[in-house]
């Protein structure tokens, strides 16, 4: 395990550095940190010991090595706990020492000639050149490629160790047990040096003698075969039963000897509940962000993000295979910037205005269609969206250096940022605040309406899971949440349900949600009851104990199950949720329409039927659970906002309950485009 890696120049300028412990990142930051000792032994007094290929010391309990590329001054450094024998740190500076070199020279060199031509003086240049090699450490991922490596170094020398086989060890272990004690008999005096060869030859013997006489399985002189067990006569308590046949009452000891839902005894009830395990129930790097007014945001979904996955990363091989083509960086600047202005100035004299024909147009556009329908935008949309920029640029005209992709792209783009941009509100943290606002307002002596939503999908696509996700982020921003059970069919909703209600209970005491005052509560009736009726004791549940919002989670359906979709109309008719949110996976891509479409169809013919002129309810919002398996294939997003026109609220991307995203419309353009 290491605790901190570097690269830097010899003048003192870290270009890259990583510490892995929390403990380590305080210390890097004094005067102490064995880096800083490292930098005044070795390339000030000249004291760094060789420790093969590598240079180092160890210092305060780290171990720290390093290696140089002396060329361009750099220098490599790994530190690690000094207890820990890591074979594969030689190895892993070389490597890295080539896998940076060979991505980053031509980066490189600029900024090395600055720090080398004796200025005291920070220029222009050298500013530049560090935060080019910056951005290109980020555009490369090195981070990433940095981690393989690790891991592979890891692996290599992992892998080199010879086990020994389960079978083999048990023999050994029997063996030297039954004839090579550890002390003598007298009470704990050490065995001597002849007494261990006696133990030795002796086992030895015995093995010799386990596969002579016998043959296989057979035993040796000095074993003596085990008895067989006899066999035992069946007594009265173990005979056979009679068999009960499904015509047979069923009694009441019958129904406690299958009933698993509770303990058996008291002392079971009482037992407290096992500790919640927080470490895994969030991951740190999905973690949001807190605002200047305390509100918890959760992070931004990029289609950049695919970084994060390492299945796309060059190989090795491939980053050394550049290192072949070291071209200088500034040259290439001026023959690309040369050769650009002396096109511009052909092609200015060249092209002139042009008027765009449908003739012109319809290669292109049968180019982009295919493309968004690449994307897992449903074909029909696709076909509607290219049709409406092909109408709108025919007759235009086309000039400067502009061509004819170009412009369908840039008229595409536009036509997309339109669709996707949201026509409603999407911060549901400010409609809360407005509808405990306005409850209190209208009557001050009650207590305020719970502000409701209503998740629906069809089966398995994660709502339970999700709904969850969301309501970490409502703890988060100190509300108050009660979890609705009214999946009344599912086995186990309610135990799932249970479960995350525990989970998100321990994590808000542990991430400072407050003790004495409960901030979450689940609300069931258990399996085949009512779920509208559910649904409405909830929300006047929350309304007396003051919970601030109520997540009712409904049972998965097929669009085509038309009693189904007339029950869930009544839970919406009965109770009028605030928003109804469709959950909804991100890579079924033509079905999502069709679910989305029928879910919100349904809701509107069959919602407000004998509910006191209650008007007709539609999809208000749009979860997308599953968004990490699509990468830039996001063309379910477009697809479904088309159809509805209503915003996609968040993306469910993990299996954590940080894992949740917010799409910007210029991400989902920038993928879908890309």
């Amino acid at each position: 395990m290491l605790d901190h890696v570097s690269i830097s120049h010899q003048n003192g300028l870290i270009l890259w550095s990583r510490s892995f412990t929390p403990t380590f990142q305080t210390l890097a930051s004094s005067s102490s940190s064995p880096v800083n000792a490292l930098i005044k032994e070795a390339f000030i007094e000249g004291k760094a010991r060789s420790s093969g290929e590598d240079e180092g010391f160890e210092k305060d309990g780290y171990s720290v090595r390093c290696t140089m590329e002396n060329g361009l001054g750099l220098v490599f450094v790994v530190v690690f706990p000094a207890l820990l024998p890591l074979t594969y740190i030689p190895e892993l500076l070389q490597r890295t020492k080539q896998l940076f070199i060979s991505l980053f020279q031509p980066y490189l060199q600029p900024l090395i000639d600055v720090l080398t031509s004796g200025s005291l003086v920070i220029s222009s240049a050298s500013n530049t050149a560090l935060r080019l090699l910056k951005q290109k450490l980020e555009e490369e991922r090195w981070a990433l490629i940095f981690d393989r490596c690790l891991k592979s170094c890891e692996g290599t020398k992992k892998s080199s160790r010879t086990p020994v086989p389960l079978h083999r060890q048990a023999q050994l272990n029997a063996a030297s047990d039954a004839s090579t004690p550890a002390l003598s008999d007298d009470g704990g005096t050490p065995v001597t040096a002849e007494e261990i060869a006696k133990n030795v030859q002796a086992l030895k013997n015995k093995m010799k003698g386990g596969r002579g006489k016998g043959g296989r399985g057979g035993r040796g002189d000095g074993l003596s075969p085990s008895p067989s067990p006899s066999r035992k006569t069946p007594s009265s308590a173990s005979a056979k039963l009679m068999r009960k046949w499904g015509d047979s009452p069923v009694t009441a000891e019958d129904m406690a000897s299958l009933d698993y839902s509770t303990p058996a005894d008291a002392s079971a009830s009482t037992a407290p509940a096992p500790p919640v395990d927080v470490d895994g129930l969030v991951s740190n790097e999905a973690l949001g962000t807190r605002t200047s007014s305390g509100a918890y945001e959760v992070a931004d979904w990029d289609y950049r993000g695919s970084a994060f996955k390492t299945d796309d990363l060059p190989s090795e091989e491939e980053i050394l295979a550049r290192g072949t083509k070291k071209l200088a960086f500034t040259e290439d600047v001026k023959e690309v910037s040369s050769s650009n202005t002396a096109w511009s100035n052909v092609l200015s004299r060249l092209t002139g205005k042009k008027t765009l024909t449908e003739e012109d147009l319809k290669p292109v556009l049968v180019e982009m269609e295919r493309h968004l329908m690449s994307k897992n935008v449903a074909k029909d949309i696709a076909e509607k969206m290219c049709e409406s920029v092909g109408s709108a640029l025919v007759g235009k005209k086309l000039g400067g250096l502009n061509s004819v992709k170009s412009e369908v792209q840039n008229a595409l783009s536009t036509s997309l940022t339109r669709v996707l941009t949201p026509k409603t509100s999407t911060d549901i943290l400010l409609e809360i605040q407005r509808k405990r606002s306005a409850s209190s307002f209208a009557s001050p002596d009650s207590p305020p309406d719970p502000y409701a939503l209503t998740f629906v999908g069809v089966n398995g696509v994660g709502k339970s899971t999700n709904l969850s996700k969301v309501c970490f982020w409502l703890l988060q921003n100190g509300l108050r949440v009660l979890i609705a059970a009214c999946d009344t069919f599912r086995s186990g909703a309610v135990e799932q349900l249970r479960v995350h209600v525990r989970n998100l209970g321990a994590l808000g005491d542990e991430m400072g949600g407050g003790e004495g005052k409960k901030k979450i509560e689940l609300f069931e009736r258990g399996y085949g009851k009512d779920a509208a009726g559910i649904a409405k004791d909830a929300i006047a549940y929350a309304k007396e104990y003051r919970f601030d919002v109520v997540l009712i989670d409904t049972a998965g359906r097929m669009q085509d199950n038309e009693p189904l979709m007339r029950a869930l109309a009544k839970l919406v008719t009965v109770n009028n949720p605030d928003k109804i949110i469709f959950v909804g996976e991100a890579l079924v891509g033509n079905e999502a329409v069709d679910q989305l479409t029928k879910f919100d169809r349904a809701l509107k013919d069959f919602s407000g039927v004998g509910g006191g002129g209650m008007r007709k309810r539609g999809i208000d919002g749009i979860v997308l659970t599953k968004f990490d398996t699509i990468d830039d294939k996001v063309g379910a997003a477009l697809s479904m906002t088309y159809v509805t026109g209503q915003p996609i609220l968040f993306v469910g991307c993990g299996q954590t309950y940080t894992d949740l995203r917010q799409l910007r419309v210029s991400h989902i353009v920038q993928a879908l485009l890309s």
